[in-house]
């Protein structure tokens, strides 16, 4: 997706003197966590590229639904954005009265980047590839470790496990960091996650990668297949960053955030910036994305419903 298709949309934002006050981008997670990361990276290159202070407000609680609601509660002037990741698509889908609609209560501004997902076996697993995994699977249960309950981790699992058809125990974590620490010890058997955060181990023989997620193999892990490549097709899923604005910001102001955010990452630095954070750059357009958005929740809905996954309210 070119930065030409987004290019002269702008202009009468600019015109207008938008932005003349500084811009704030809230954090749905808490300070530290990797969609914090991103929003801090954006916000200080979208601050170069606008002349403007761009802040970062950590809104953490409610598995993102704070953070969100309190993005819809804004002017929705374009000087209030949200950081948002996949779970803001599977919120709407796993719980039951949120106090936004996912889609209706938001403006998709402009996606900023998608990581793969990678499935790896504890080292006590009796299996070094997808055919093996499903064969070891179907003498035994296995555990399955991801960072949270209802995230894409989740997602992942379950619609491996309907692709299979092998059954799996959730084990959920906080955060990325113990499920991985638990698999490194063997305490649970296979586990999804983003590959960053297991190259090291998978390097070093701590871990096994069975598959990952995409198109192509990973330049870093350039022996872990692909789950196409394991004979396992329709598993598409990816982890993606993007911001939104409250309904009703000016298109004119929306078009001008998306010009400059496409603008920041064809640039080598920000490359790789999100290279070092284990992700690739997601250029798209507002409707381009809102699309990413509804087809993401069309697919993701199939995989919960046949789960019958629901998050606490």
């Amino acid at each position: 997706m070119a930065v030409a298709a987004l290019a002269g949309a702008g202009g009468a934002a600019a015109q207008q003197g938008f932005p003349n006050k500084p811009l704030r981008i809230i954090s749905p997670y808490a300070a530290g966590s990797s969609v914090d990361a991103m929003a801090r990276l954006v916000g200080v290159k979208l601050s170069e590229a606008l002349g403007q202070p761009v802040l970062v407000e950590p809104r953490p609680g409610a598995n993102t639904v704070i953070g969100s609601e309190a993005l819809v509660k804004s002017a929705p002037d374009g000087y209030t954005l949200l950081m948002v990741s996949t779970t803001h698509v599977l919120n709407g889908l796993l719980i039951r009265n949120l106090p936004y609609d996912t889609f209706r209560d938001f403006a998709p501004v402009a996606s900023i980047a998608s990581s793969e997902l990678i499935l790896v076996a504890s080292p006590k697993v009796a299996a070094t590839n997808v055919k093996e995994l499903v064969a070891f699977g179907k003498t035994r249960q296995l555990s399955y470790a991801t960072s949270s309950a209802g995230g894409p981790t989740h997602i992942a699992a379950e619609l491996f496990s309907q692709l299979t058809g092998i059954r799996l125990t959730h084990i959920p974590y906080k955060g990325s960091g113990p499920a991985v620490t638990d698999l490194l010890g063997g305490h649970v058997d296979i586990g999804w996650t983003s590959p960053l955060s297991v190259i090291p181990h998978i390097n070093a023989g701590k871990l096994k990668g069975i598959a990952i997620s995409g198109d192509s193999r990973g330049p870093a892990l350039p022996n872990v297949p692909t789950f196409a490549e394991s004979g396992i097709q329709g598993f598409d899923m990816r982890f993606w960053y993007a911001l939104l604005a409250p309904a009703g910001t000016p298109r004119d102001i929306v078009n001008r955030i998306s010009v400059e955010v496409a603008k920041i990452l064809v640039t080598p630095d920000m490359k790789d910036r999100l290279a070092a954070q284990g992700a690739d750059a997601f250029i798209s357009t507002p409707e381009q994305f809102a699309a990413v958005m509804k087809a993401d929740s069309a697919r993701y809905e199939k995989v919960i419903k046949a789960a019958n996954i629901r998050l606490a309210e």
